[in-house]
């Protein structure tokens, strides 16, 4: 089994960051990288996250561009050409990773498929009881306590990666990707030469983008539900309506059946 370059989104929360890492320190599988692709924060917590890095035995890349407003899929760009691994991972910095994340990510790949994980959300009371060496110790995967504590959607925590039900959970199809947890081989990214930086407003829209151009280049969904499991920590949701700006690209990227982006990786200046 090859390595992954395990690229996390990030703003600005430090304390979510060190939750995140705690996670990826437990992984089953070891050959990673880490890059933070960082919109932006300011230079207080780039500072932490240096400090973060240098007393940390991962292996990890800070990749930081400044503040534009919100610019996500820009620095999802840059950090695609930082990153060294011919496989990708990708991950929010509120989404603490399961053990056996990498793994299975790592070992349901495919040449011609974009893999699609869920999430359990944890309740307000338990993020803020939570603790990194409680993470590292393996708290979270304790499906009961996700019960207890009131997580929402709890039974996604269920791994079933030594089950042999897990053949019928990878043949079920999966509605959509979520990119929290997605993950795809780089030469795909560069076909459809990576992320729209058009998509300049959160939330709807960037991900379903990615899905949308790599289905029209004839890839596929492969559903990882209840293997690839991840915990997003609590926090006020933004609104999930679609912005106007970003309906148009998508619909034209549909309508048009877009495959490559002119406004991508490698932009015409």
């Amino acid at each position: 089994m090859a390595g992954a370059s395990v690229i996390i989104s990030f703003y600005n929360k430090i304390d979510y960051l060190k939750a995140v890492l705690a996670g990826f320190e437990r992984q089953t599988h070891k050959e990673f990288e880490i890059l933070i692709a960082d919109d932006g924060s300011k230079a207080s917590v780039v500072d932490e996250v240096k400090k973060i890095i240098s007393a940390s035995h991962l292996t990890i890349k800070h990749v930081w561009h400044a503040d534009n407003g919100w610019q996500k899929n820009k620095i999802l760009n840059l950090a695609i050409k930082r990153s060294k691994y011919a496989y990708l991972i990708f991950i929010d910095g509120d989404c603490i990773p399961h053990k056996a994340f990498v793994h299975e990510h790592l070992i349901n790949s495919e040449s011609n498929a974009i893999l699609a994980g869920r999430r359990v959300f944890l309740s307000k009371k338990f993020t803020e009881s939570l603790k990194t060496d409680q993470i590292k110790k393996g708290l979270l995967e304790n499906v009961f306590r996700l019960f207890l504590m009131k997580s929402i959607s709890w039974h996604l925590g269920i791994y079933l990666g030594k089950f042999s039900i897990r053949k019928m959970i990878l043949r079920k199809k999966n509605r959509h990707v979520k990119g929290c947890n997605m993950s795809l081989h780089k030469k795909a990214l560069l076909l459809i030469n990576g992320f729209d930086e058009r998509y300049i407003h959160p939330t709807v829209g960037e991900d379903d983008d990615i899905e949308c151009r790599l289905k029209n280049a004839g890839f596929k969904v492969k559903n990882l539900k209840y293997l690839a499991i991840q915990y997003h920590l609590h926090h006020k949701l933004l609104s999930r309506e679609m912005n106007d700006k970003n309906k148009k690209i998508i619909t034209d990227a549909l309508n048009q059946k877009t495959v490559s982006t002119p406004f991508g990786l490698n932009q015409k200046k």
